[in-house]
């Protein structure tokens, strides 16, 4: 069936689908997918409102989702994405459900799921449109930070205990906007050793903490007064929606990031929180 027809009648495909990511959520709805859905998170009404006023039942994560919850929807197609559970999907199989899961690490991983989703769906032109807005988005950032030869280190925490660096998909963006990276995206650190590498930015976007790090108590905590980046003032908070979320919502947090890195370059953004704003 051509898009175009699709586009207007999604349910013409008769796809019934469980959404256990908001990532995925979101890249339904700017595929013009999201009547399609029948059961998603709370993580996915949370980055798209919209949905609570649509008949769709909320249901558990990835991790943490079951079978039976699943089945009662009647869904013929479960999408997930890391982190998930093993049992909780084979047992979602077993059942005669198919399940599609997704493990992005990079940004072509990203662009890769967008373009798988979009066929599963049937809304390529879509899918082509939403990488090549990524694609742009993230090139006219790339050209702008080139044009500072100084390269600021960068640390981003995506949590705190322990600590772990941000996923790779991350520290592309870093580069992108004319940082380097701290330390191996998506590995654990310690206070010690981010001390020792004396960055010039921190960048906290915890997993679930919404806008919400306690940036003041976190250096505070680890001893980190006397810090480059905290004695300059150059510690931020950027949304978790926006760094975690392998979605084109990673184009906000890459606006927020070429901020944090070069604000001379880059304008304010208006979800980026300075610990000098707290």
């Amino acid at each position: 069936m051509p898009e175009s027809a699709t586009l207007r009648d999604p349910k013409a495909l008769g796809l019934r689908i469980a959404s256990l990511q908001p990532s995925i959520t979101l890249t339904l709805e700017r595929l013009g997918r999201l009547d399609a859905l029948v059961a998603c998170t709370r993580y996915c009404v949370e980055a798209l409102p919209e949905l609570r006023n649509r008949p769709v039942k909320i249901v558990a994560d990835s991790w943490s989702s079951t079978m039976e919850e699943l089945l009662a929807v009647q869904p013929n197609l479960v999408i997930a994405s890391v982190p998930y559970r093993m049992e909780s999907l084979a047992a979602i199989l077993r059942a005669g459900c198919p399940v599609l899961t997704l493990a992005p690490h990079t940004l072509a991983d990203i662009e890769a799921d967008n373009r798988l989703l979009a066929s599963v769906v049937d809304a390529r032109e879509s899918g082509e449109a939403l990488i090549a807005e990524m694609d742009s988005g993230i090139a006219q950032v790339r050209r702008q930070g080139a044009r500072r030869k100084i390269r600021p280190h960068v640390y981003c925490e995506e949590w705190g205990k322990p600590l772990i660096h941000s996923q790779p998909w991350v520290a592309e963006l870093v580069g992108a906007a004319g940082g380097e990276f701290v330390g191996e995206p998506g590995k654990t650190t310690t206070a010690q050793d981010v001390a020792a590498s004396d960055p010039d930015v921190l960048v906290f976007a915890w997993c679930g903490a919404g806008d919400r790090v306690p940036l003041k108590r976190v250096v505070k905590q680890r001893g980190w007064q006397s810090l480059r980046a905290v004695t300059e003032g150059r510690v931020y908070c950027v949304p978790d929606e926006f760094l975690n979320t392998p979605a084109h919502t990673l184009l906000e947090g890459l606006a927020c990031l070429a901020t944090a890195i070069h604000p001379d370059l880059f304008p304010p953004h208006p979800r980026l929180v300075s610990i000098d704003r707290l």
